[in-house]
């Protein structure tokens, strides 16, 4: 079963709602001090037999390709890598210098997949949560694994080497 990439349209407002809220808590996204509505950006769906199975958003400004939220519906099956690589063409379009995406302290998960991907450890925020939670209360203060979520840590995939 192959899996196809498309890019996000209005028929897909409800599905992403859907998915953010079920993910993420609530239909916003605060990272690094900015509020995001992910239907509101563009964005990559994968799809299989007709079934959506994958959904990336992301931002592009001043030459930079920012990914706002990645979801794999099915793990472990190469959808999140699918999107990335066709985020990276889509930047490369763009003429962007870098993708760049920001994770918190204890997502082992994501940490591994962008770094198996490429993706190098730019910069640590430390307590940035603290000022996340300011603005939505529902990021909780303890995630995967029983680790506190405290830090943001910021990767990059640089595209001019």
């Amino acid at each position: 079963m192959a899996t196809s990439i498309r890019p996000i349209n209005k028929n897909d407002e409800t599905f992403i709602d859907d998915v953010i809220r079920k993910e993420w808590g609530s239909e916003i996204i605060v990272v690094h001090g900015k509020t995001y509505k992910p239907k509101e950006l563009p964005g990559l769906i994968a799809e299989e037999n007709s079934k959506t199975v994958g959904l990336l958003t992301y931002k592009i400004e001043r030459n930079e390709c920012e990914i706002v939220t990645l979801n794999s519906l099915i793990k472990h099956k190469g959808i999140g890598t699918l999107l990335l690589d066709e985020l990276k063409k889509t930047a490369e379009r763009g003429r962007c210098n870098r993708v760049w995406v920001v994770t918190t302290n204890d997502n082992l998960n994501a940490l591994r997949f962008y770094q198996k991907n490429d993706y190098k450890i730019k910069k640590i925020y430390p307590d940035a949560v603290e000022e996340s939670r300011k603005i939505k209360p529902q990021i909780p203060l303890i995630g995967e694994n029983g680790i506190p979520i405290k830090d943001e840590i910021e990767l990059e995939l640089n595209l001019t080497d």
